[in-house]
């Protein structure tokens, strides 16, 4: 089975996708590509990029159709993490999310089928 692949988003960001149809943020269209997380990646995600934000949307996606624009990447220099990350060089559509979860604070309690499938890897 695949490693699922998660996109969190704002409140507002998660509006502006449901209107447009397509997910875009200010940072991936500055960088190039959609920042993607594993379930393993996304505590470090929530922690180092959302700690003052109090409540987010957790999109699980489904990219079982088009993988050609995924690629494993290593993070940026000096950002203290480790591991490849995956970024997604291609439009992304609404229409390839699985799930979706608002997760609140409070350690951003994540759904329990991410944890699991943390847990597994």
């Amino acid at each position: 089975m695949a490693e699922g692949l998660y996109k969190v988003l704002t409140k507002n960001e998660w509006s502006n996708a449901q209107k447009s149809g397509l997910i875009e943020v200010e940072i991936d269209q500055k960088d190039g590509f959609i920042h993607l997380s594993t379930a393993r990646q996304l505590p470090g995600t929530l922690n180092f990029y959302f700690a003052n934000t109090d409540s987010l949307f957790l999109l699980k996606l489904d990219l079982s159709q088009r993988t050609e624009g995924l690629v494993y990447e290593a993070p940026s220099a000096g950002s203290g993490r480790g591991g490849l990350f995956p970024h997604w060089y291609a439009p992304l559509g609404i229409d390839q999310i699985a799930q979706v979860w608002e997760i609140k604070r409070g350690a951003f309690m994540l759904p329990e089928e991410v944890i699991l499938e943390a847990e597994k890897h």
